[in-house]
């Protein structure tokens, strides 16, 4: 058992001292198996779905559909680089246990990772709204040049996704809120609370991330009823139809797993901001597993929702 000792307002630093009772740590909360274990499966789909995307992109000939495989491989990439920043800490923590005032008295390595997990989780929030608006273009004027996204467009907008999102997870450490250490002493977030500080940077993450989240879903929304009336009429070209439907539905998948991850965390995070109340840890640590969920769900829609798969689905219930 690992327990956090309150030293005084006056030596604690400041991510160990937060804004209700003091939280003794303890390793019964969590399985020391199930970190290392949600790692591992997390990498692997990753990696298995990165080398997925990156033969279909050798592949394709379709310069829309390309755009979208660049979006995807920059998430895979996102999540893939998330795990391996923020699980290590977590895994040591759950299976060797340490004490966080001693081994970061300056809360140097709480920052790193309330920013980590602050940067990696708005990343996929964002990138989903970008595909939805890309996929929006592309079904409604496909013809027209300034609708194109190029490679250079793509790589530019996941750059700039990047660093907006970079932007965000560095304000609690400029003054704009603060990360604290979380039950059960594994993780680091920003605090929430009714002081301004706390309540801007709780309510403006919650809000960039329900933006994204509404945002992808009316574009798609408005994208499928778009794509049934061209999949309905008699010029519409096969190849390019079947394209579209593939996109369309691993971007739909993208986006039902995103919100029912996300939603959750984001409203809670709302709430309690709001409220004014203590931070309920078990509902906090539930919330946050829903969302780490997105990392390992996310993968299975490349590797599984792909025109081969499909075809294979259709030729299966056919035969039966």
């Amino acid at each position: 058992m690992v327990e956090l000792t309150s030293y005084g307002n006056e030596t604690t630093p400041l991510c160990f001292s937060r804004n209700q009772p003091p939280i003794h740590y303890n390793h019964s909360i969590v399985s020391p198996y199930l970190s290392p274990t949600f790692t591992a499966v997390g990498l692997s789909s990753n990696l298995i779905a990165l080398i997925v995307l990156i033969r279909a992109y050798r592949r394709t000939h379709s310069r829309s559909r390309s755009s979208f495989l660049i979006f995807l491989s920059c998430l895979v990439v996102t999540d893939l680089t998330g795990l391996l920043v923020t699980s290590p800490v977590v895994t040591f923590y759950h299976t060797k246990g340490f004490n966080w005032i001693e081994v970061d008295p300056h809360c140097h390595l709480c920052n790193f990772m309330g920013m980590s997990m602050v940067f990696y989780g708005l990343c996929p929030l964002l990138l989903g709204a970008a595909m939805a608006v890309e996929r929006f273009m592309g079904i409604w004027r496909p013809f027209s040049r300034s609708t194109r996204m190029s490679k250079g467009r793509v790589l530019l907008t996941v750059l700039l996704v990047w660093m907006f999102a970079g932007a965000v997870s560095l304000l609690p450490v400029i003054g704009l809120g603060s990360y604290h250490l979380q039950s059960p002493g594994s993780w680091c977030f920003f605090n929430m609370s009714s002081q301004t500080p706390d309540l801007m940077i709780s309510l403006g993450y919650s809000l960039v991330g329900l933006l994204s989240l509404a945002t992808s879903f009316v574009l798609n929304t408005v994208s499928v009823m778009t794509l049934l009336r061209i999949c309905c009429g008699r010029d519409a070209n096969h190849r390019r139809r079947n394209l579209e439907v593939e996109m369309m539905i691993q971007l739909i998948w993208i986006m039902i797993i995103a919100t029912v991850s996300w939603c959750p965390l984001l409203v809670f995070t709302t709430h309690t901001a709001l409220s004014g109340r203590p931070v309920q840890d078990k509902h906090l640590l539930l919330w946050i597993r829903f969302a780490s969920c997105n990392q390992i769900l996310d993968p299975s829609v490349y590797i599984l929702v792909r025109q081969a798969v499909l075809k294979m689905v259709r030729c299966c219930s056919r035969g039966l």
